[in-house]
């Protein structure tokens, strides 16, 4: 007798679960549980989610009923199938490809499962500034919580994104009307700006090298409280931008963030008050506030031996529009 459709996906889903200690402290009942709960076809689509990993973006919401449930959906969903670590939700941001997001859980009542609708936020690092991760107590961001940024409309662009190969802009600016865009070389199916698509004569080593871990690239998302982004390569991104970096520093601050998490990297509301009381004189040379940089794999500053951007085989520019 052959076996059903649940029973397919239910095994298609322990065997891709995370082999170190994905079902300690009880988790098993708890799985078993979330399973019985879901219908045939959210079975499927959450497995086929997990198969697929980062690489699909289609894959949709897995919705689930809060009311009744005892523990956290999309918590137990992401601890065993990404971070065995994981603790509590305010570790967890939701990502804007997540139709959930339009509405927080009191106002749906659903909770989204899919653990690749989710990232992990930036947890806090040792040396401090200006090397350091973003603090999950800096960004206590609602995990339901996504809009539009204010001042302005769905027409006007928001961003432009600029790629560079260490001193050279390759390609033309990039204007991201949408609330959400992708940056990335190898992205099946992806839709944003594609870095695989701009061609260079005889590129440097360092450049193709790099250039072959850039992969899916990063997500950047405009929300109510900031521009958010996603790193869902495979390797860690580095960021510098006026929000991240403590008042008032005069130092470089350069922010890493690993793969599958995310981090605010502006910040309205410091943006505000920088522009009120900051003394923007930098001797390394011009200061943009409403510019964001990210380097791919390569980090720059202080702590490295690239000490500019300009040194940094890829890399973006993220020009804000605040007219």
């Amino acid at each position: 007798m052959f076996p059903s459709r649940r029973t397919c996906a239910v095994r298609r889903l322990w065997r891709n679960r995370c082999q170190n200690g994905g079902l300690q402290g009880g988790l098993k009942p708890l799985t078993h549980s979330l399973f019985k709960r879901l219908r045939e076809d959210q079975l499927e689509m959450l497995a086929r989610a997990v198969e697929a990993g980062a690489a699909e973006d289609r894959v949709g919401c897995v919705s689930l009923a809060r009311s009744g449930v005892n523990h956290w959906p999309q918590v137990l969903t992401c601890k065993l199938f990404r971070w065995p670590d994981l603790r509590c939700p305010h570790q967890l941001k939701r990502l804007c490809i997540c139709d959930c997001s339009r509405k927080s859980v009191e106002e749906s009542g659903l909770v989204c499962c899919n653990p690749y609708h989710f990232s992990r936020m930036c947890d806090p690092e040792s040396p401090p500034p200006p090397y350091s991760k973003l603090s999950p107590s800096k960004n206590q961001n609602n995990i339901d919580g996504f809009g539009l940024a204010p001042h302005l409309s769905r027409e006007a662009h928001w961003c432009s994104v600029a790629y560079w190969e260490h001193r050279t802009r390759v390609g033309r600016l990039y204007a991201v009307h949408e609330p959400s865009v992708g940056v990335f070389c190898d992205l099946p199916r992806g839709n944003g700006f594609c870095l695989g698509q701009l061609h260079v004569a005889d590129r440097h080593e360092m450049v193709r090298r790099t250039r072959g871990k850039i992969g899916r690239g990063i997500l950047l998302s405009r929300e109510w409280d900031g521009v958010w982004a996603y790193n869902r390569s495979e390797h860690p991104v580095f960021v510098n931008s006026p929000t991240l970096g403590p008042p008032n520093s005069r130092r470089l601050s350069v922010h890493k963030v690993q793969p599958g998490y995310s981090v605010k990297i502006f910040d309205y509301d410091k943006a505000l008050a920088l522009q009120r009381t900051a003394i923007l004189d930098f001797p390394d040379g011009p200061y943009d506030p409403n510019s964001i940089r990210i380097s791919f794999a390569k980090g720059w500053g202080p702590c490295y031996s690239r000490q500019f951007i300009t040194s940094c085989p890829c890399w973006l520019e993220i020009l804000l529009n605040h007219s």
